[in-house]
């Protein structure tokens, strides 16, 4: 079936998911000098702001809605990915499972079906924890594929509009 190390099923999502985590707090932090930054500079603007600040203004908006698309369109591409891969999984380990059954049933004695059975069973649960393993870790890289737009312009905006002028 999979030889995938045992101790490799959870440090693999485990490395995957904390990336991810410090990619959304760098994310997070970067929002929260963007968003201070721009509030300011639209209290500042008042109630007729220049023409560099009403570009700002329109950049604002523009850039959500196509970090959105984009975010959308990663998680998506991935998302359809990530479903051939299990369709693929769950044919192999079904064709596994019956190949084994097929050896059960023609066992000759007691003793073999007894280890043919047991051969089975650690085989599904080894199987069950990889394919637990690697829906996690494709989920995190899913959520991964969603957070780098967004994070590319948060920070490219946090570095932007930090720069003094």
């Amino acid at each position: 079936m999979n030889s995938f190390p045992p101790l490799q099923l959870f440090i693999s999502p485990f490395t995957i998911w904390s990336r991810l985590a410090w990619k959304a707090g760098e994310m997070a932090i970067s929002s929260a000098q963007v968003i201070g930054q721009r509030t300011n500079r639209l209290a500042l603007a008042g109630p007729v702001p220049s023409a560099r600040d009403q570009r700002e203004f329109a950049l604002m908006g523009r850039e959500k809605g196509e970090a959105a698309l984009e975010s959308a369109q990663a998680a998506g591409v991935r998302m359809l990915l990530l479903g051939q891969q299990f369709a693929t999984l769950a044919f192999k380990q079904a064709l596994s499972a019956s190949v084994s059954l097929m050896s059960i049933a023609a066992s000759r004695t007691a003793a073999e079906s007894v280890d043919r059975q047991t051969r089975l069973v650690r085989e599904t649960m080894t199987g069950s924890a990889a394919a637990a393993s690697k829906l996690s870790g494709a989920t995190a890289r899913v959520a991964r594929s969603a957070l780098k737009p967004i994070h590319k312009r948060v920070s490219g905006n946090a570095r932007r509009l930090g720069k003094k002028r």
